[in-house]
Formats: structure tokens, sequence, C-alpha cells
């Protein structure tokens, strides 16, 4: 029996979570229109797709902040617990 488009979502939604080197996770949320706006120009800008752009911002900026911080502090232990 044929899937319908519902199941064939879940179905690829599923297996998103364990795609490439560490899987993938879901992203859903409201950005002002000033904020996607900039996101579209900048990746536009760099050749990037958004998601791309995203992704280093994000990354950059992590590495900037654990980069500063001792791994056998109170800090880096309560950076590090966020699991979301």
């Amino acid at each position: 029996m044929a899937k319908t488009a519902a199941q064939r979502q879940a179905d690829y939604r599923s297996r998103r979570a364990t795609a490439g080197d560490n899987g993938e996770r879901r992203i859903n949320t409201w950005v002002s229109t000033g904020a996607a706006l900039a996101l579209a120009r900048l990746a536009q800008h760099h050749g990037l797709s958004r998601r791309e752009l995203l992704e280093r911002l994000v990354l950059a900026a992590d590495e900037g902040i654990a980069s500063g911080l001792d791994p056998d502090s109170v800090e880096w232990a309560t950076y590090f617990e966020v699991t979301q």
C-alpha cells in the first residue's frame, strides 16, 4: 500500500536525525523580517545557502566562547550542559 504524504514526511524527518557525521536537528522559529532579509543578503553576498551561513555564524560564535573557557571550570560545565 502506498504511503501518504504525511507518512513519507515523517520517514524523511526521522532519517535526518542520523544524517551526516553527527545527525541533524530541525530548528523551527520565527525571526523579524529585518533579520530574515539580512540573512538572505549575507548568504547571497557570500555565495552560501542561508543554512550554511547560519551554521557558520553559530559555530563561530560558539567556538569563540568555548575557546575562552577552562575545560576544568564550572563555567565550562555550565556552558556545555545545554543539550537541546
